[in-house]
């Protein structure tokens, strides 16, 4: 047979021979912790969109419907461009993919200052944002997770889903600050210069697979080859995409994230800066209590990756989506000019719960789809990227219809009681509870 670079990276170094260098921590902590970083860098661009829909209005006199419809061009390819981008990762590798998706973002945000009509919004905010963002959306933590880690699953799909609340408590006060004192302009420059610096730690750090340096991953008994290349990256996420709507579960599973996109990113991160205004706030009070989320979020994400490890994924998703809702139904009367103990409690709750949904969705992800997880994942974070563009626009659009937003509070608490209600009706597969407790 001949040696190959190839056959090198799928064979594990015999017993008899060098053994690697054995460190006390093992590598995929350390790609966790890149990742991380990089995820941190990313989600500059989530801080964004609340904090420019008025000076954007005050400046070039769009509608609010104008500049949402932006945002939810940004918001639906941050969704559809995840499946594709995870087939992408398996054809060219992570640090191939995550790098020209930074480059991506950065190109699009620095080219905002130039623009001078809504079209050119749609473009660079809309199209290559949307574009870059998907490709580092949450696909690429669970891929990273998958091929890095065989126990402790929930508990690094939870930290790594924290990374992108994390980065809006970096980046919130300080961009609400700049487009307070300075402009807009200066925090879309601001917003690449972070895309930008995080591309050397991409380059230089994340490494695609444990058989590249000669590991098992995280918690295997067996050493793990690494897989060839797959081609045909778009053929393969249709063609998951096309076995997966055949079964009840990615429906249930799609239509409740749906729900949770609509409710978050769509609805508070999108609008809670003006709505807030609205009510007399001052924009940096506002983007400070968002900043505040991002602080509970971390939390609340990591406790439930440590609680899906341990508990029904389906009667965790039940519980913070009814939870969410009744939070949402008590907003209207909690928004105020000053912050008060009621809305802090509200801050705190919803903080906790934001994205808590994202480790048991995954789970259940991985236990219906094995392999095929990671681009399932994609298309069901897809979903959750389409009801976040729907709220982002029909938001504005009902604010510039009935002067409050008051209405898209109602629906969507209504909405999360259904995704409630979706989430319990998930059937769990045989044997499911056994290998959750393995994991």
């Amino acid at each position: 047979m001949t040696w190959t670079s190839e056959t090198a990276a799928v064979v594990e170094p015999p017993a008899s021979g060098p053994k690697p260098t054995r460190t006390r921590v093992h590598r995929a902590w350390f790609v966790a912790a890149v990742t991380f970083v990089t995820i941190i860098g990313a989600a500059a661009f989530r801080s964004v969109p609340g904090l420019f829909i008025d000076p954007l209005h005050d400046e070039f006199g769009w509608s609010r419907g104008t500049i949402g419809a932006a945002v939810s061009v940004n918001l639906a390819l941050y969704g559809l461009t995840a499946p594709f981008a995870a087939a992408l990762m398996d054809r060219y590798g992570i640090r191939k993919v995550v790098a020209v998706a930074l480059g991506v973002i950065a190109l699009g945000s620095g080219l905002t200052v130039w623009m001078t009509a809504p079209w050119q919004l749609l473009l660079c905010w809309g199209l290559l944002v949307g574009l870059g963002s998907g490709s580092m959306a949450l696909a690429f933590a669970a891929t990273v997770t998958n091929r890095w880690f065989t126990e402790r699953r929930g508990l690094v799909s939870g930290i790594l889903t924290a990374a992108s609340a994390s980065g809006q408590l970096i980046f919130l006060p300080l961009l609400s600050w700049i487009v307070t004192r300075h402009d807009w302009r200066p925090a879309a420059v601001t917003v690449a210069l972070a895309a930008l610096a995080v591309v050397p730690f991409v380059w230089l750090l994340l490494h695609d697979h444990p058989a590249d340096v000669g590991q098992r991953p995280y918690g295997a008994k067996e050493f793990v080859p690494r897989p060839a290349p797959v081609p045909g990256a778009a053929r393969r996420a249709l063609t998951v995409l096309f076995s997966a709507v055949r079964t009840g579960p990615f429906w249930l599973l799609a239509g409740s994230f749906a729900i949770c996109g609509a409710s978050t990113n769509g609805l508070i991160q999108t609008h809670f800066v003006p709505a807030s205004h609205d009510h007399g706030m001052p924009v940096t009070t506002a983007a400070s209590l968002l900043a505040v989320i991002g602080v509970f979020d971390v939390v609340g994400t990591v406790a439930s990756g440590w609680f899906t490890d341990r508990f029904d994924a389906r009667r965790l998703l039940a519980v913070y989506y009814a939870l969410r809702g009744v939070s949402l139904l008590f907003l209207p009367i909690l928004l105020a000019p000053n912050v008060h103990p009621p809305m802090l409690f509200f801050i705190v709750f919803y903080g906790l719960d934001w994205v808590a949904t994202v480790p048991p969705t995954l789970a259940l992800c991985r236990e219906h789809y094995g392999e095929d997880s990671p681009i399932v994942f994609g298309w069901v974070l897809a979903s959750h990227q389409v009801g976040a563009a729907v709220v982002a626009f029909l938001g504005g659009a009902a604010r510039d219809a009935f002067g409050s937003y008051d209405v898209v509070w109602y629906a969507s608490g209504a909405l999360c009681a259904a995704a409630a209600l979706m989430a319990l009706v998930i059937r769990r597969r045989a044997g499911a509870g056994l290998a959750a407790a393995a994991a």
